[in-house]
């Protein structure tokens, strides 16, 4: 029988490591683990993460280093280049991306240029313009995967046809068109960028990036390029201002002021609206195209994140309906240059204003869309088709991406609005009445793991994303296969990079890891229209994952075994009957015991659907599919200790983690969460507790597991280390693959306040040698109370060749638990391994 494990990490010992130093009195930034946020026994809480608080922009020695490497803050003519003749663009310093092969750059001085429609003075731009050539990225299919120009699909449309491969078909059921391309060289096009600077400019300069790309295309009379600008403190370029919202033309290499907008929320849908209408006015086309620049935050989040006006939260998809409603355009297509906004929700929102939506699934790499070459191509020929448009971008991106950020995940899709729109409705209300019968009938587990295997986008930020297409297809049934064609189809162009498997173009919100979203989540489908047969599939999901929650024997945090069961009132063996299973549901229904599921309290209880989590199929359901937590005690065998469950009971297991922490004398520090341990010939667990830690240049980090994904052929597995870069709050992302086993540090990812966005982080920051590292760790007293977080070890400067392995952690005790994750996201922990 093939037994079903979770994949464990491989291991790189060296030796003998710096040792376990909790440095200085404490950082007063709260919790900084993502995994076990253990709980002051005072106060009950469940202990959900602390963000850092403040600004989430570098500041700082990161900023003198980009101001200095680009050359001072004067003129943008100086921060472009000048005229140089390179072609490695811009950015240097957190980001750096380098132009692709095959593009050439001739310089040229900057050019002054009257202001055309609007109220301002004319200014000097000060870009540098410059011609390129339309061969572009020339044959790369060797380096980025294959892909190259496939064209033309004429078998039938399979996951595998789905990546790298244009589908030129459309389905006899898609509506007309919006947009009507001439062909006769009379298509007149405008291009309306909606560019919400935020930290991403004031950090790293990427909106003067894109900027400096857009001047360096060769745009005619027949393409207009129009730029909103706002939202962001400090831009990198002496041209746009920070204190008031403004909008630019792209022409002649330059930038050409067109009016003062006035100090306004980049994220108030009636900004969007002043903007589209000022285009339309202004600037009349038969083919508007509209690009949203800035964060994301896909299904529930929506767009935006202003960086002057944090309290305003961001642009959700009823504020983009809203918007786009009022400005009475339609759009040929609608592209996010911003994270995770590929979902199936916005692309229903969007199929009422456009043909087309350009967009990603996980979060973008910093250097975003690479605008020169597909700007160039469609002045060339305004009667481009839109898909062929949509495909240079997506290639250029994607290879762009390669180059520059090689290790980030990667996707972006070309989606057809007006074939989704009218061939997906039935199959998606088909596949959530069956998804939902599944879980009515005992089949919860399932639809669990179908969602658990399948691939997630933004996990560490825990925003319950996924594909659609792979979920669709790990369950097994018709609807799910026959809704997988459908989103297939309309999947006109996809790409992803080398490592992102199973990402097919278009995600959809499914909970998960926080229920107390799931209110959030119907809100808004009701506010777009969404169907309301999947609106109570999540219901239904969400309520049988809760009660699972409620009467399983697991916990929130591992007090219990870490300092004895006199910190919890949790059982440690045996299941719970019906009976008791019908009182625990009713207590926690009542506005009890909600403190043992993370984040959810009895306010957040909407959703609860009691007639499927209370039925008598249900109830029995969850009494016959309960992990037995006193099960879980080691057994010694020869040198060894092992965790012997039946195969029933490891049915029920999804992930597994070793959690350690290291008594210095004072208390515990948290060393993390990692999916290190083995499994002997009969399939028990072997506890994997060799003394070593996983280290960074052999020093001991705090490093916490967050996803193993895998296809059957490949594997990866991504971790994140607290700490501080150039005295900024990160979360270093490791990750470990079939080509880098013992793994490698993608980057950093800005550690943002939960309470002033919810968007995600647009790419990681490159970790730059000379940069100075602070690895950070939590602490707990021996009372099991949080004392604060600490500096770990001492500062680092960073190399080009930063190492990780497993050292030997040296004198003191450690205790080691396990962790183990069950179908209802639920967490159990053993009793210590003995030493």
């Amino acid at each position: 029988m093939e037994q079903n494990r979770p994949r464990g990490r491989e291991k790189n010992v060296t030796g003998q490591g710096a040792g376990v130093n909790r440095r200085g009195s404490g950082t007063g930034q709260g919790q900084v683990g993502s995994g076990s946020h253990i709980s002051s026994p005072s106060t009950g809480s469940s202990g959900g993460p602390k963000r850092s608080g403040g600004s989430p922009s570098l500041i700082g020695i990161i900023i003198a280093i980009i101001v200095i490497l680009m050359g001072g803050g004067g003129a943008m003519s100086g921060l472009l280049g000048g005229g140089s003749d390179t072609a490695d663009y811009g950015q240097t310093g957190a980001y750096t991306q380098t132009a692709p092969a095959g593009q050439t750059a001739t310089s040229s001085s900057g050019t002054t240029s009257s202001s055309g429609s609007g109220t301002s003075t004319t200014q000097s731009s000060g870009l540098t313009s410059g011609t390129t050539s339309s061969s572009g990225y020339g044959d790369l299919s060797s380096l980025f995967g294959g892909y190259g120009s496939s064209y033309g699909n004429t078998t039938g449309w399979a996951t595998e046809a789905n990546t790298g491969v244009l589908n030129t078909r459309v389905s006899s059921e898609a509506r007309s068109r919006y947009t009507t391309i001439k062909g006769d060289g009379t298509d007149t096009v405008t291009i309306m960028v909606y560019m919400c600077g935020t930290d991403l400019e004031s950090r790293s300069g990427m909106a003067t990036n894109d900027l400096m790309e857009m001047t360096k295309a060769t745009t005619g009379d027949n393409v207009n390029l129009i730029v909103y600008t706002g939202g962001c403190k400090a831009w990198k370029n002496n041209v746009i201002s920070s204190t008031t919202n403004q909008i630019y033309q792209v022409k002649d290499g330059g930038l050409r002021r067109l009016a003062e907008a006035g100090s306004k929320v980049m994220t108030d849908p009636a900004t969007l609206t002043e903007f589209i209408q000022f285009c339309n006015t202004n600037f009349p086309a038969n083919r508007n195209e509209l690009i949203f620049w800035d964060h994301g935050g896909g299904s529930l989040s929506g767009y935006g994140y202003d960086e002057k006006n944090a309290s305003s939260g961001s642009m959700d998809l009823s504020g983009i309906n809203t918007a786009l409603k009022n400005a009475g355009v339609k759009f040929d297509f609608i592209g996010f240059d911003a994270c995770l906004m590929a979902t199936i929700e916005t692309a229903l929102v969007l199929d009422d204003y456009a043909d087309y939506m350009i967009a990603s699934e996980e979060t973008e790499p910093g250097v975003g869309w690479y605008y020169t070459n597909w700007l160039t191509e469609l002045s060339e020929n305004t009667a481009k088709p839109t898909i062929e448009v949509g495909k240079r971008i997506v290639d250029d991106f994607v290879d762009v991406c390669a180059r520059s950020c090689a290790g980030q995940a990667t996707t972006l899709s070309v989606v057809d609005l007006a074939e989704l729109g009218q061939t997906v409705t039935d199959e998606f209300s088909a596949f959530s009445k069956s998804t939902t019968e599944l879980i009515k009938n005992n089949e919860y587990k399932t639809v669990s793991n179908a969602r658990y295997q399948a691939r997630e986008f933004a996990k560490s930020s825990a925003i319950d994303q996924i594909d659609l297409v792979n979920f669709a297809k790990n369950l097994g049934t018709d609807e799910g296969n026959q809704l997988a064609n459908v989103l297939l189809s309309a999947v006109k162009y996809n790409r992803t990079s080398s490592s992102m498997t199973n990402a097919y173009g278009i995600s959809v919100y499914f909970p998960y890891k926080k229920a107390n979203k799931v209110n959030t989540a119907i809100k808004t489908y009701q506010a777009i229209g969404l169907d309301e047969d999947y609106t109570s599939c999540i219901r239904a999901f969400a309520s049988m994952e809760v009660s699972g929650q409620v009467t399983s024997g697991g916990t929130s945090s591992p007090v219990p075994s870490l300092f004895g069961d006199s910190f919890s009132g949790t059982s440690f063996g045996g299941t719970q009957s019906a009976d008791e299973i019908y009182e625990l549901l009713s207590t926690f229904l009542g506005g009890g015991s909600s403190s043992i599921i993370s984040g959810l309290s009895s306010g957040d209880l909407g959703f609860f659907d009691r007639s499927v989590a209370e039925s008598e199929d249900a109830v029995a359901y969850l009494a016959d599919n309960q992990l037995d937590a006193g099960d879980l005690h080691w057994v010694k065998d020869g040198t060894d200790y092992e965790i012997r469950l039946t195969e029933d009971e490891w049915d029920l297991i999804q992930q597994v983690d070793l959690n350690l922490y290291y008594d210095d004398g004072e208390g515990y520090v948290d060393l993390g969460l990692d999916n290190v341990y083995g499994f002997d010939e009969d399939g028990n667990l072997v506890a994997d507790v060799d003394g070593t830690w996983l280290s960074i240049n052999d020093q001991p980090v705090a490093y916490y597991h967050t996803s193993t994904i895998e296809d059957g052929e490949s594997y990866t597995i991504t971790g994140t280390v607290p700490a501080m870069l150039n005295n900024e709050r990160v979360n270093l992302v490791l990750i470990f693959n079939d080509e880098n086993p013992y793994g490698y540090i993608a980057g950093a990812d800005p550690d943002y306040d939960a309470g002033v966005t919810e968007t995600v982080s647009r790419g990681l920051i490159d970790l730059v040698e000379g940069d100075t590292l602070d690895f950070l760790c939590d602490f707990y007293t021996y009372d099991g109370v949080f004392r604060d977080s600490y500096y770990l070890g001492e500062p680092m400067t960073v190399t080009d060749d930063m190492q990780i392995s497993n050292t030997i952690l040296g004198d003191g005790k450690t205790v080691a638990l396990y962790r183990f994750t069950d179908i209802y996201n639920q967490n159990y922990w053993t009793s210590e391994v003995p030493q």
